[in-house]
């Protein structure tokens, strides 16, 4: 079966850089973090933090309120953002509401209410509060369900959860939907919230920093944790058509160990390895990968292994989680969509953060932002575990039009 062309038709992104794609973009060009000291409700670890602000005072009511929880005001405040909605009503006009799919990625979802419910369960019995509403908010399938309400869609839908991989992976299972005939046209997101339950599981695991994250840097000593929530509108590209496409995708398990890489990247390398063929380029091909990038020791060393095994040590890379943290299950769409800011804008986001790049790491890091055309870009997103997604968007007929020697 031929594969047919994929074009990104609309996207937006909300972190801690802001509320939609021209905040993010001001951001990365201004070098300016999104990050703060930790100041999330009932958390006394000594950390940095990429919190959306406002969040706290954005209920949803009405007949969405039975949703309402921190993850799904996020998911209900990116949708709004950009002009995404009204994209998607558009294409539901062309294809039907029955033939556009609804894709998330989401780790820990909304398990900040149950944390809540469990604050205030009743002192005596340990009864919850008669209001937690466990299906539409902590359930992994509540964001899913959430954004097909809002938009009015009634094809297949459904969440991945595959830790930091997750809203990766879920432009992996768009794709297949969309060249297996179930559907015309897939909205893709992940979204991911704060939460004491990853603040602290962080700090026990001893990933959270006390400093800024500083990936690849020779100090580096963990991560700083953040939420976003990021959309994108898929749909089959039209003779001639000029939008970023979505090249090809590839994925992987380490089968290593529960938490940690490969040391060796060996499943991180499959999955680049497998993103170029599916797209039928070479590495040479590649001007910009966006890094995983997390900031830890072993994490930022394991992907400079992959990377250096499948592109050498020339191709432009680098990290941004320095400006939004690390979004855990909205972190594969977030880069994404920064991957594709680099294809529309010639911009290659320096790694914010770091000082001096680890002299025992070799890939071709970025510490300074260069504007310069980018034809073909990927980004990285490994997760627990060792599940890895690599994806890789371009202009189209980049192939023919950039080549370096592999």
């Amino acid at each position: 079966m031929a594969i047919k062309p994929v074009a990104i038709a609309a996207y937006t992104v909300t972190n801690a850089l802001g509320r939609g794609m021209t905040a993010s973009l001001a951001a990365l060009r201004q070098r300016a973090s999104g990050l703060r000291r930790c100041d999330f409700e009932d958390c006394a670890i000594d950390t940095w933090i990429g919190r959306v602000v406002g969040l706290e005072q954005e209920a949803l009511r009405g007949p969405f309120a039975a949703f309402d929880c921190r993850n799904n005001r996020l998911a209900r405040l990116a949708l709004e953002q950009d002009g995404f909605a009204a994209a998607v009503r558009d294409a539901r006009a062309r294809y039907g509401a029955e033939r556009i799919g609804v894709f998330i990625g989401s780790s820990t979802s909304g398990i900040r209410s149950t944390e809540i419910a469990y604050r205030d369960r009743d002192p005596a019995s340990g009864r919850l509060p008669a209001t937690f509403d466990y299906r539409h908010t902590h359930n992994l399938f509540s964001a899913a369900e959430l954004t097909r309400r809002w938009l009015d869609l009634h094809g297949v839908a459904f969440t991945i959860s595959t830790a930091c991989s997750s809203s990766a992976k879920a432009f992996a299972a768009a794709w297949r939907h969309l060249q297996a005939g179930f559907c015309d046209a897939a909205v893709v997101g992940g979204v991911d919230s704060l939460c004491l339950t990853i603040l602290y599981g962080f700090h026990a695991l001893g990933l959270a920093s006390s400093q800024m994250c500083r990936p690849w840097d020779a100090q580096r000593d963990g991560l700083n944790l953040g939420e976003g929530a990021g959309f994108a509108l898929l749909e089959w590209a039209k003779p001639g058509d000029d939008r970023v496409q979505l090249l090809g995708y590839g994925e992987s398990s380490d089968a290593w160990h529960m938490t940690a890489a490969h040391p060796e990247g060996v499943g991180a390398a499959q999955a680049m390895r497998d993103a170029l063929a599916r797209a039928e380029l070479n590495p040479g091909q590649v001007d910009y990968i966006n890094l995983h990038g997390t900031a830890t020791r072993l994490n930022d060393a394991a992907e400079d292994r992959a990377v250096l095994t499948v592109f050498g040590p020339d191709t432009p890379c680098s990290s941004t989680k320095g400006w939004t943290g690390h979004t855990l299950g909205a972190a594969g769409v977030t880069e994404a969509l920064f991957a594709i800011l680099s294809l529309e804008h010639g911009f290659m986001p320096g790694t914010l953060n770091t000082r001096q790049r680890d002299p025992a790491l070799g890939a071709g890091l970025l510490l300074d932002s260069q504007e310069r055309p980018v034809r073909v870009a990927l980004s990285n997103s490994f997760g627990f575990g060792g599940t890895n997604c690599c994806l890789l968007f371009g202009h189209p007929h980049a192939a023919a039009t950039r080549s370096r020697p592999s």
